[in-house]
This record gives structure tokens, C-alpha cells and sequence, in this order.
């Protein structure tokens, strides 16, 4: 008698939070909102592996194109600040700075904020390199589930979840399209 097949229920479609249109407004303001509050002779942008990265490169870019200040960009590696390293196997990525952090106003770059762990790892990274004048948070989403008083700066995106839920930010750079999109549990 052969085995029975087991039958799985295919996924949740996703929910698009945001589409190519909208993401790209979404960018604007918030880059608008950066250079309201922040003097952008003393910026930098340090964004967070993957998607941190390109994100604060079009921080920069739109920054150059309005208000005709090249802004540097940086990114971090956490890997070896990460709390968990005896939970997984972390992918190390390479701190790209090459500019002095001493005295400038940083604004860490991250798609997603969730618990607040990741960002945790990027500010002990971050001393690493001098002491900043300050340190500011961007979060294109943030989710809620804090396990840490982390909370950022600016945000995109703030959505109701589950812990189960997973976001997904799909940006050219990396995946081909701009998008957000919510799986649900």
C-alpha cells in the first residue's frame, strides 16, 4: 500500500503594504524628514546588511539630488555583537566605512524593525569606529514585538502583527522589485 500523500495547505498570499509607487514616496518623505532634522554637512548613513544598504544609498541619493550635499554611506557588520551566536550561524558581512564617525550624526539605516536585537549589535559595532555626535534610527517597517527599549527615529511604516507574521521588503537592488509585503501567520 503506498504512502499517503500529505497535503499541506499552500500559503497566505501576501499582503502588499507597500507597492513600487508608494515605497518610492514613502523614501522621499522620510529623506525630507532626515534633512529637516538633521544638519546634512555632519550626516552619514550606515545601513544594516542586506537591505539597510541600498535603502540608505537612495537616502543619499535623493539627499544629493534636493539639497546638493553629498551625504557618505556606510555599512556594519553586527555578526560578532549579535547575542546569538550560539543559536545560529551567522553570514558576516564587511563593515564598509571610510569616513571618520567622530562628531558626525549617524542615522542607522534597517528595513525592518522587530525585537530590536539586530540594532542593539549595530550600535556596540558602531563604537567601534569613534564617538559620533549622535546616533538616530531609520525603520522603513516597524512591527512592534520589542524584547529591547529600542525604538527608532524615523519610521516609514509602523503595522500591527503577529509574532508569527513575517515582513518581507523586496527593494531593486536586491530582489529585482520594490515592494513590502506581509505574510501572515
Amino acid at each position: 500500500m503506498p504512502d499517503p500523500v500529505l497535503k499541506t495547505a499552500p500559503p497566505a498570499p501576501a499582503e502588499v503594504l507597500l507597492d513600487g509607487p508608494a515605497l518610492d514616496k514613502l523614501l522621499a518623505e522620510l529623506a525630507e524628514r532626515i534633512a529637516a532634522e538633521i544638519p546634512l554637512a555632519s550626516l552619514a548613513l550606515i545601513g544594516l546588511p542586506t537591505r539597510g544598504v541600498p535603502l540608505a544609498q537612495r537616502f543619499a541619493d535623493r539627499l544629493r539630488a534636493a539639497h546638493g550635499v553629498a551625504v557618505p554611506v556606510g555599512q556594519i557588520d553586527i555578526t560578532f555583537h549579535r547575542d546569538d551566536l550560539d543559536r545560529r550561524l551567522p553570514i558576516p558581512h564587511q563593515s564598509l566605512i571610510s569616513f571618520d564617525t567622530e562628531g558626525r550624526h549617524l542615522v542607522l539605516v534597517d528595513d525592518v524593525l522587530f525585537t530590536g536585537r539586530t540594532v542593539r549589535a549595530a550600535l556596540a559595532a558602531l563604537m567601534d569606529f569613534g564617538r559620533p555626535a549622535s546616533i538616530r534610527l531609520l525603520a522603513l517597517v516597524d512591527r512592534g514585538h520589542r524584547q529591547l527599549p529600542i525604538q527608532a527615529d524615523f519610521v516609514g511604516r509602523r503595522i500591527e502583527t503577529a509574532l508569527g507574521d513575517q515582513v518581507e521588503v523586496k527593494l531593486r537592488e536586491t530582489d529585482g522589485i520594490d515592494a513590502v509585503e506581509v505574510f501572515r501567520a
